[in-house]
């Protein structure tokens, strides 16, 4: 018989639909009972800082911090166990879930807790964004320029606030190029006139967009798409045939890199999975293998005859 699984078990009561949250909980604790998993539970708004929860558990000697919240909670407590010895699990019960989507995390809590003990422990890629004497770990991407200032507005209206829509129009199309200047790994120049720059660590992101299958938090690398020379409204077609899984990748530029540096004018903004990091100069690399979380294992693709 299995060893009982002592945990830490982070659970932000304002994730996804708040009015399921009482019994959301209640039914992550039994599926734990079920399984043999003993928690200390936690229960956070988003504003708290979840960094005395993880140096708790790597002083009481847990191994496994569990989060119940959507990716930006899970963001913010996996920032603080960048290469530290914990393990990351995660019960995604968020609006997206684009971290349980990339690491093949089942949707419903009771197969989420049972990956807990029975999923496959993965060391993955961590992206680190500086600017401004500013350091931010990131999971999913950063962006910079356009994107970054229509995350919170988009936000807001993916959570059902249509009074914003006026504001994200206004945002939208006063919005004007940047001329971004990249060196990548140290070497290679790049100039660019454009919106927006995304650095993705991993293919899955915002409301479920599948940026480019090629993307890995496995590889040792960060990809970075430049959509230079574009109109805003080749955004919106852009968007729209991301969607449709029919981009054109002629019209963006794509980069891997393990390391880049981004300079524009006028300054772009810069966002780490959600949170603002600034605007300005940025430097972000890869930590290659940095976190280890709790993932599902892939199908296995049936070999042709």
């Amino acid at each position: 018989m299995a060893k009982a699984l002592h945990v830490k078990l982070i659970y932000n009561h304002t994730a996804g639909n708040q009015s399921e949250s009482p019994q959301q909980l209640v039914d992550i604790l039994l599926a734990m009972q079920a399984n043999d998993i003993h928690p200390e539970v936690f229960v956070i708004d988003p504003n708290m800082d979840v960094a005395n929860v993880v140096r708790r558990a790597q002083a009481d000697g847990t191994r496994l911090v569990v989060v119940a919240g959507g990716d930006g909670t899970v963001d913010s407590v996996a920032h603080n166990m960048v290469n530290s010895p914990l393990r990351l699990g995660i019960i995604p019960v968020g609006t997206r879930n684009n971290l349980a989507l990339n690491l093949n995390i089942p949707s419903d809590i009771l197969s989420a807790v049972k990956l807990l003990r029975r999923g496959h422990a993965l060391r993955i890629d961590v992206g680190r964004a500086r600017s401004g004497g500013v350091v931010r770990h990131f999971l999913e991407l950063a962006t910079i320029g356009l994107l970054s200032d229509l995350y919170e507005i988009t936000d807001e209206l993916q959570h059902g606030d249509i009074t914003r829509v006026g504001e994200w129009l206004s945002t939208f199309m006063a919005a004007e190029p940047s001329q971004a200047q990249l060196i990548l790994d140290r070497a290679r120049k790049v100039g660019a006139s454009g919106h927006m720059v995304l650095v993705a660590n991993m293919p899955y992101i915002g409301p479920n967009i599948q940026i480019d299958p090629k993307v890995s938090y496995r590889d040792g690398k960060l990809d970075v798409f430049v959509f230079s020379d574009m109109s805003k409204f080749h955004f919106i077609s852009f968007a729209l045939r991301s969607l449709a899984g029919t981009v054109e990748k002629e019209s963006i530029k794509h980069f891997q890199v393990k390391q880049l540096k981004l300079d524009s004018k006028p300054a772009m903004n810069i966002m780490t999975d959600g949170l603002e990091l600034g605007s300005g100069p940025v430097k972000i690399e890869v930590l290659p293998k940095a976190l280890t979380v709790m993932a599902g294992r892939r199908p296995h693709k049936k070999k042709k005859k």
